[in-house]
């Protein structure tokens, strides 16, 4: 098993819901975790958000849940993202650590390149779904 920190799209109840991924493969649903914020800045990509990662010293954080994910499941997150070996995309696969009820876990996430979110207008708030629900 292995941990994932979801900030758009892969959220509950959003376009890509890791539970209906897990369920369109037939692979045992994620446990959630929680929600929790990540140090980094969240921009609007237009259908879907882009993360900036930054130092955990900067001001702005986003949004997103935590899941414990069967191993199965992370070619499918990978190909909803967009993340092939060898291949330069939108998003890349990273790790970073989070802490969620009160436990540090490390995390899988897909972040944007920071200049990939240039001219992008940014999430104030830094969470997707209250983002989209606004507008």
């Amino acid at each position: 098993m292995k941990y994932v920190f979801v900030y758009g799209t892969l959220r509950a109840g959003e376009i890509n819901d890791i539970n209906l991924a897990a369920d369109r493969h037939a692979i045992a649903r994620p446990r959630h975790l929680g929600l929790t914020k990540l140090a980094g800045r969240l921009f609007d990509f237009g259908t879907y958000p882009g993360m900036v990662a930054q130092a955990a010293d900067g001001q702005s954080t986003v949004t997103g849940d935590v899941y414990e994910i069967d191993d199965a499941l992370l070619p499918v997150l990978d190909e909803i993202e967009q993340v092939y070996p060898g291949v330069d995309g939108l998003f890349v696969s990273g790790q970073v650590n989070v802490e969620v009820q009160g436990e540090r876990v490390a995390c899988l996430y897909y972040p944007v390149a920071p200049a990939a979110a240039a001219g992008r207008p940014e999430i104030e708030g830094g969470d997707w779904v209250a983002h989209r629900r606004a507008r």
